[in-house]
């Protein structure tokens, strides 16, 4: 998966720290990223390109000895041979660490973006020199990265998984159930409810797989099995989804993304789960 990052050192401690030649930078606008594509690969600016522009830096993380920052570029200033480019190009970017690094990097630009004034009071919030947080200096609201926790489910009956498919998105792959925590719910909950909800099944034997943070919208995604209760009559909830079936395992197509959690689930069931 995307933040499987092999012998990489991932460290996203907060510090204080000023951006030095060769450090990789990520500017944002809306959904799209500042990148430089030649010859078939793909870069991103680094502090030296923008050393002599009106810029403001944001420390984010280091992997290995390479330090990342956000870049807030003021104006309409010129990068030449750079371009915005959507940001799902980042879902097949080589190195993965880097990738992983620009979507975690776009987590903490929709923070930053969303958190410019106080929730309570209005005023200005500020940059806390001591941890990755917001203050504001005229209430003392503190505010800190918001992450928020969803279910991605394989539900299973026997040989087959349940495959669905999103209705009014881009994304037409096939997937499995998923959907957000709500208050006072447990992942368990969310995923009995989130089933019913959208293809009317029971389940049973609820079993915990994995986790993924997923910067693309801001998640914890929390992977789990389960087992279908009954009847496997599916109702679709049309509003959701577009379709929603059993599949055979030898239906399933041997190949993964290597990117996503829902990816692996799909080929985790297929190839070990018997």
């Amino acid at each position: 998966m995307i933040q499987d990052l092999s012998s990489h050192h991932f460290q996203n401690e907060y510090s204080y720290n000023a951006p030095v030649q060769g450090d990789i930078t990520f500017i944002f606008a809306g959904r799209d990223v500042l990148v430089k594509k030649h010859e078939g690969e793909i870069t991103f600016p680094k502090y030296e390109d923008l050393a002599h522009k009106e810029v403001k830096f944001i420390y984010l993380f280091t992997i290995d000895d390479a330090q990342y920052y956000l870049a807030d570029i003021k104006g309409q200033q010129i990068i030449e041979g750079y371009n915005f480019e959507n940001i799902n190009l980042l879902r097949t970017l080589k190195p993965q660490h880097v990738a992983f690094a620009a979507v975690t990097a776009y987590h903490l630009f929709n923070w930053y973006r969303t958190n410019q004034f106080c929730g309570c009071c209005g005023k200005p919030m500020v940059h806390s020199g001591m941890e990755r947080a917001l203050c504001c200096n005229a209430c003392g609201n503190v505010v800190y990265p918001r992450i928020s926790p969803a279910v991605i489910v394989g539900v299973t009956d026997g040989n087959k998984l349940l495959m669905t498919k999103y209705a009014g998105r881009d994304y037409q792959k096939y997937a499995l159930v998923a959907g957000f925590c709500e208050i006072g719910e447990s992942a368990e909950k969310t995923i009995e409810r989130e089933v019913m909800e959208e293809v009317g099944l029971k389940v049973k034997n609820i079993r915990y797989y994995k986790s993924q943070p997923w910067g693309f919208a801001g998640d914890l995604l929390l992977g789990y099995f389960a087992e279908v209760d009954g009847s496997n009559e599916i109702k679709l909830d049309e509003e959701e989804l577009s379709e929603g079936v059993w599949m055979e395992r030898e239906a399933i197509s041997p190949e993964g993304d290597g990117i996503t959690l829902t990816s692996e689930m799909i080929l985790h069931f297929k190839n070990h789960m018997k």
